[in-house]
Order: structure tokens, then sequence, then C-alpha cells
């Protein structure tokens, strides 16, 4: 079993699988730590660039379970023509909800109290007062209402918002009231005052916040994305940006890592960060936990946790947050 984290500094972890410890080094360049051939386990390193995550797959010929350690498993999902069959691809669900619900909040309050210009104008030592919108008694619309869909209400229920609305690619009926199928989404998005996306990245979702959706946004509503940057058409939004209609908070661009000289950088309206939404001191413990579970279960054959497909079979539904 290949892991990226020191099996050592796991705890609980079953006896009698051989651990190799493999992150793809600080180059991305470090050797596989054994014959890729005998690996069972494939746990997919965390923050590595995409050409290390993937640089094993071609060679894991008996492998059987794809663990990753993020909610979002498009990296693997678009190659999956290079993993044998039969394989199950786990995806981190239970890791990021607290962190990545815990950054869209942050994003959002940010935006919305001014806190960038608030930034600015202490670099410049200037005292700029006035007054700025409150998350209080907004209309906030979360699309991708999974597990970090959730969290994130979890998160605004304390901020006295006015209402929230749920978006998810079906719908349903929760203790908090009504989820709605995306083909709502066009019908819903007039009445938000925030739009939070935190839906996974798939064929069905790729720039599902395109020029249409855009323009059916509120004036002066703000868009926030905690998801995957391909979900948003960068070009459409620019053009909403550069209006001054709307306002954006992005913790993923598209392209990713966004150029020093693309125009987003500069926008009106837009607060960016680079993609932490799962990277703080929420995730190593969370990680270790989820492993040492999932590795139990395989060992012991039983049902494994966050199956988002096997490969050779149905792949509809791959995704993450």
């Amino acid at each position: 079993m290949w892991l990226p984290i020191p099996p050592k500094e796991i705890e609980g972890l079953p006896e009698g699988p051989r651990y190799l410890f493999w992150d793809g080094g600080e180059d991305g360049e470090q050797e596989f730590p054994g014959d890729p051939a005998d690996c069972a386990v494939y746990v997919v390193p965390y923050m590595k660039p995409l050409p290390v995550r993937v640089r094993p797959l071609e060679h894991l010929t008996h492998v059987r379970l794809i663990q990753t350690l993020t909610a979002g498993v498009d990296d693997i999902t678009g190659r999956l023509d290079a993993i044998v069959p039969g394989v199950a691809l786990c995806n981190a669900r239970g890791v990021h909800e607290a962190s990545t619900a815990e950054l869209a909040l942050t994003l959002t309050l940010a935006s919305l109290r001014g806190i960038p210009g608030f930034v600015r104008a202490q670099q410049e030592r200037r005292w700029e007062s006035g007054f700025h919108p409150a998350l209080a008694d907004k209309n906030v619309l979360i699309v991708g209402y999974g597990s970090i869909g959730a969290a994130i209400e979890d998160r605004l229920t304390p901020f006295e918002v006015a209402r929230v609305a749920r978006i998810a690619r079906e719908g349903r009926t929760t203790a908090r009231g009504p989820v709605h199928p995306f083909a709502d989404v066009l019908s819903l998005l007039p009445d938000a005052d925030v739009v939070i996306v935190s839906t996974p990245l798939t064929q069905a979702t790729h720039h599902l916040v395109d020029a249409g959706f855009l323009a059916r946004m509120k004036d002066g509503a703000l868009l926030v994305n905690v998801a995957r940057g391909p979900v948003v058409d960068t070009e459409a939004l620019l053009a909403e940006l550069n209006s001054g209609r709307i306002s954006a908070a992005l913790d993923v661009t598209d392209p990713e890592p966004l150029p020093s000289d693309h125009p987003l950088w500069q926008a009106p309206g837009v607060l960016i960060s680079p993609h932490v939404g799962g990277p703080s001191s929420a995730f190593r413990p969370r990680a270790e936990r989820l492993l040492a579970d999932q590795l139990h279960r395989f060992v012991n054959r039983e049902p494994l946790r966050n199956v988002i497909l096997t490969t050779g079979a149905e792949t509809a539904g791959a995704g993450g947050h």
C-alpha cells in the first residue's frame, strides 16, 4: 500500500499489509518506493502537481483501491483509461468539509464587509470608514449541496441570513428544507444576494456558471467559488466583473495557478485566494482517520467508504464537492 503520509505517523493502521511511503518528492521526480505492479492500494499524494499524482496510474496493474485525499476526483476520472478495470475510486468525503466551509464563509464575509479595501488602506496608512453590506438578512444560494454544501449551511445559520436555497444534481427533501435540482438554478438566481458554488467538476458542471447563469444574478450579488475553477466560465465572469454589476470571491480559478499577467488579478470587485479551501490544520487529523478506517475496511473486505465509481463500470456521478 502506497501512502503519501509516513505510515508510522498514522495511528490505527491495520496490521499485515506492507506500507510504503510515496508522495512524489519535492521535485515530483521521487522514485517509486517499490514495484507498482505489487501495489494494491494507491493513496494519491495531496497538494502535488497533476503530473505527479497521475504518474503511477498506468503502472499499477494490480491495484484494487485508489483513494484520493481530495473531495474532487476529476484529476483521476480524467485518466480512467490508464487504470485497470475493477478498481474502486474513493474520495475524501469527511476530510475537507470543515476547512472548505470555513473558507467559504471567510471569503463571503471578507468580500461583503470590504476587508480587501481595509488591508490596502492599512498598507497606505489611511483611515477609510464607511458602510458595507452585512451577511445578515441576505438570501444565499448554495450550488452543490453535498457534504461540503451542507457544512457551509451549518456555518451560515448563526449569521441571521434571510433564506438559504439549495441546488444539487438531484432534488430531494432535507430536514432544513428542499434541495432543488440543477434544472431550477436559473429560476433561483435572481433572488440570491450571495451564490456559493461547491459542486464537483463533472461534464455536467463544466462552465455551469456561464454567461447565462451570471446574467440571472441580481445586481450587486456576490459569487463565491470554492469548487473547481472550470465550473465557472472565466471570460464570462470577467465581463460581469468589469461591468461592475456583480462581485466575486474565488478560491479556485481557470486557469490554475492563475498566471501573473491574467486580467482576473486586476478585475474590479474580485477577491482571490490560491486554492486553500482544504489545506489547513484541520486536514491532517481527518485524513489520517479516513485512511485508518478505509484500510481496515479494505483488509477485512468490508464495504469501502466514499466510493465514487469502479473502473470499467458505470461512471456517472464522478466528482467531489
